[in-house]
């Protein structure tokens, strides 16, 4: 799952998931590697993903116990592995900022206003009136 990679953007993660075509693949269940997985996926957002995407079947709560049923590591090898967003786009919780996927590649490639943004944020900067492209507000930084 990614994260917004605008500069100075501290809520983009999750990104909202916008379906026009999902595909599913095949992929061979490998219940070690969805248990050495297991703690390091942000549950929260798989589900929101999956629900996203059609997938309703991952519980919303787990704990390390459920690794020990094969229903549900059927149900998360699904979610985690077999499912794929082919077309459609990813949305930035904070800003809106759409990425298009095309072919099931995401671009979130920035746009050059965004890059600016981004490289005055990192100098600590304020954008010039004139190249806020926020409502053409200024952007200050306290």
């Amino acid at each position: 799952m990614l994260s917004s990679n605008i500069k100075g953007v501290t809520n983009g993660f999750p990104l909202r998931i916008e379906v026009v075509k999902v595909v599913e693949k095949e992929v061979e269940l490998n219940p070690d590697f969805l248990k050495s997985m297991f703690s390091k996926i942000d549950w929260k957002a798989l589900v929101e993903a999956a629900r996203a995407i059609g997938y309703t079947e991952l519980p919303n709560e787990v704990d390390p116990s459920m690794l020990d049923s094969d229903d549900f590591l059927r149900r998360f090898h699904h979610a985690l592995l077999q499912l794929h967003l082919e077309e459609g786009a990813l949305i930035c919780p904070e800003t809106g900022r759409r990425f298009p996927v095309t072919k099931g590649i995401p671009n979130m490639l920035l746009h050059e206003d965004e890059v600016l943004i981004s490289q005055r944020l990192m100098r600590l900067q304020p954008l010039p009136d004139s190249e806020c492209p926020f409502n053409r507000r200024p952007l200050t930084i306290a």
